[in-house]
């Protein structure tokens, strides 16, 4: 039960050079791998047991697991740095081989693929596969515009709304802006008017102040007067009457 949860299912359609393409249809699981190839008219398997995984990967001291990874990546993709090749064997078999670098060294890995009983069978099964995994990828790219379209009307619905929270923000920004200048506005008038008001005090009583000091000084002025008079009036009394006095 839990390998057949674990297991993976792989086309590929291998460029050869100098020779047609073909398809390659891999079944991976825990610690084996079955390989289907056609051509459109012949067609050859390949059922990898756990022991013959073992043996090999042991031969490149890797364990199973990195062995059927490896190997899993690049029947399932093909690489384009490795060199495939599917080449004649006995008694009608074919061998399959691609190339990779390890540590700075170009290895080689085959795998015999023996003929099909039912290459009918082989053939169609991996046409049906690739069938439906191009209805399933049909899907999965109708789903994912679909999902697309509602983000990008979500996104555009977002910046809308996004515009019109700046506007409403600038809005209401110059409005407090504009009333607190007209209070400003008026609060510098009313310091001007009290501090013009002050002024016109200030000066009302300055001008009474010049103007008592001013009748001061005249009043000053006028007594002086009198008692220059009055002082000019005595001597002259004086003066008549020493003038009686000598005369009698």
């Amino acid at each position: 039960m839990v390998e057949s949860e674990k297991t993976k299912h792989t086309c590929l359609r291998l460029e050869i050079s100098g020779a047609d393409p073909i398809f390659v249809k891999g079944t991976w699981h825990n610690s084996r791998f079955d390989i289907s190839v056609t051509d459109g008219s012949s067609s050859w398997i390949c059922n990898a047991t756990e022991e013959e995984v073992a043996e090999r990967a042991a031969q490149w001291d890797q364990p199973m697991s990195e062995y059927l990874k490896l190997a899993e990546q690049y029947l399932g993709f093909q690489q384009p740095n490795s060199v495939y090749s599917f080449s004649d064997a006995l008694e009608g078999s074919k061998r399959l081989s691609w190339t990779f670098e390890k540590e700075g060294t170009k290895l080689e890995w085959r795998w015999k693929c023996k003929p099909s009983d039912d290459s009918k069978k082989i053939t169609v099964g991996i046409l049906d596969f690739l069938m439906e995994a191009n209805i399933r990828l049909s899907d999965e790219v109708v789903n994912k515009t679909r999902s697309f379209e509602k983000m990008r009307s979500e996104a555009e619905r977002c910046l809308a709304q996004g515009e019109k929270l700046c506007d409403e923000k600038t809005e209401f920004e110059s409005a407090t802006y504009a009333k607190f200048l007209s209070v400003l506005n008026a609060k510098k008038a009313k310091l001007r008017a009290l501090r013009d008001k002050e002024d016109s005090v200030r000066v009302v009583e300055e001008e009474e102040s010049t103007d008592k000091a001013e009748s001061f000084e005249s009043g000053r002025s006028d007594d002086e007067k009198s008692e220059e008079e009055v002082s000019k009036k005595a001597t002259s009394s004086k003066a008549r009457g020493g003038k009686r006095a000598a005369r009698s």
